[in-house]
């Protein structure tokens, strides 16, 4: 009997994450390297792990991504997005808990983008009146 794959897309920012999860013993990689060494932080390890432990399913699953784009909080976030929507794939009761917590809904929040005639989004040259 084949194993049943689960695959769901996440985003944060500009960083886009392609999340696998497999029926395992609760290995994490991130572009074919264990998560430790992808993400040396602590706490973008943390926010990574946070819907599985929520669920109490982190023994359960291999989680398999693939992540480009961004920095490295954008990455972990897209990949914490990633897992949830394939979590809600292989199991739907899981979905109130997940979206309680805040983890469906993808984080709108971008750069905004530098305006002409001003030295960044928001910030002016400075003024001299003389």
């Amino acid at each position: 009997m084949e194993k049943q794959t689960y695959y769901a897309t996440g985003k944060r920012k500009s960083a886009i994450a392609r999340t696998w999860l497999l029926p395992g013993s609760g290995e994490v990689r991130i572009n074919e390297r264990p998560f430790e060494e992808y993400f040396p932080l602590e706490s973008t390890r943390l926010e990574l792990l946070q819907p599985l432990k929520l669920t109490n399913t982190l023994g359960a699953w291999d989680v398999r991504a693939h992540v480009q784009g961004g920095g490295p909080s954008g990455q972990a976030a897209a990949v914490r997005h990633g897992i949830t929507r394939a979590l809600i794939l292989a199991n739907p009761e899981l979905r109130a808990a997940l979206k309680k917590a805040g983890f469906v809904k993808r984080d709108p929040r971008v750069k905004e983008r530098k305006k002409y005639g001003q030295r960044s989004a928001r910030a002016r040259f400075q003024f001299s009146k003389r």
